[in-house]
């Protein structure tokens, strides 16, 4: 049973008096600071927003309420975190908040810059801050998933707790803590060479230096930001004047790396070398139907169709090929019975044989 003095009672009194507006607050700080991140592109694991409870509040008071005169003293009825994936991502936030808020920068504190051996879990950036327009003030923390994660930790194993941890205990939890610390810097320097790497794989590709840039997600994305297609896409749809509508090739990456190619280089050698028989294969379908509309993978679809046929994949190799870009159904085997059989009477298939 808490025993507050009649200071402490009042500063309760305030503030069940000012909950509303604390309330209210709490939830227009949140809605301000995820408007901005999104709209700044910065994608964070969570953002929280709490009023402190009347519990809570009260054993603060008991502890410490002779330290306030007043309820506006206290800068954490509202609370307000913000919780990052990377590390430098904490900074990105800070700067956000010094834009939406007024910062009380004699009360806000950054924990990171403390380097105990077992501060991890605790290693927030803490501002005290006040809406541009006046009224309480609240705190916001920027930390990043692992500080957090650790932070559950600390406090679900109670090592900040009453009972003093024997002494190797706390060595182990040293110990752990610098480990989370150091993986919570590698993730933030890895994405940033990773972002190097990037960078440098499409300078390379718009140089025209398609050997040097492995095959990838992301080099396969920007590589096809140069349209690579379109020259064939183009000639396949004048067949029967048809028009072209956009859809992602990105499935055809997995298709790309099974054929066993390795850089950009591969994949364009695979286009000039492909490009005239995919042509003749897709007039000898185009030319029993009566299709007017195409997509921009049509192009991609009949180079990959050749690649099996020319590698003597058989119905079996087109069949895997149809799986993999629509899933397996029924239908797959029936289409590449029939592009077999389309495909039969083509030179390149003539040629085929007779090397094999």
């Amino acid at each position: 049973m808490l025993k507050l003095d009649p200071h402490s009672e009042e500063l309760l009194r305030q503030f069940r008096e000012l909950r509303p507006t604390l309330e209210q607050l709490a939830k227009d700080a949140y809605s301000l600071m995820d408007d901005a991140l999104r709209k700044q592109g910065i994608y964070v694991t969570a953002i929280e927003h709490r009023v402190k409870t009347e519990k809570s509040l009260a054993g603060k008071l008991e502890l410490k309420g002779a330290k306030y005169k007043t309820i506006d003293d206290v800068t954490d009825l509202v609370g307000l975190r913000v919780i990052t994936f990377y590390t430098d991502e904490v900074d990105k936030v800070a700067v956000i908040a010094k834009n939406l808020f007024d910062i009380d920068w004699s009360e806000s504190v950054d924990k990171r810059k403390l380097h105990q051996l077992d501060s991890f879990g605790y290693n927030s950036l803490h501002y005290i801050c006040r809406m541009k327009e006046g009224g309480p003030r609240f705190e916001l923390q920027m930390r990043t998933a692992l500080q957090h994660v650790w932070s559950t930790i600390e406090h679900d194993v109670g090592y900040k707790g009453e009972v003093k941890m024997p002494r190797e205990y706390m060595r182990q939890f040293s110990r752990l803590a610098g480990m989370m610390e150091l993986i919570d810097d590698e993730f933030s320097r890895l994405r940033l060479t990773l972002a190097d790497y990037r960078r440098q794989a499409l300078a390379l590709v718009k140089d025209g230096r398609l050997d040097d840039v492995l095959l990838s997600c992301d080099s396969f994305r920007g590589y096809l930001e140069l349209q690579p297609f379109d020259r064939l896409n183009k000639r396949i749809a004048s067949v029967n004047q048809a028009e072209i509508y956009p859809v992602s090739l990105m499935p055809y990456l997995q298709v790309l790396e099974s054929f066993g190619m390795e850089t950009l280089g591969d994949l364009q050698r695979f286009i000039d070398d492909n490009s005239d028989d995919a042509y003749q294969l897709a007039l000898s379908w185009l030319a029993i139907t009566d299709l007017d509309i195409l997509s921009s993978s049509t192009a991609l679809q009949y180079l990959c169709l050749v690649h099996v046929l020319k590698h003597d994949g058989g119905k079996s190799g087109l069949k895997d090929f149809y799986d993999t870009i629509n899933g397996e159904n029924d239908t797959n085997d029936m289409l590449a019975s029939m592009m077999l059989k389309q495909a039969e009477t083509l030179p390149f298939m003539q040629k085929a044989k007779d090397k094999n």
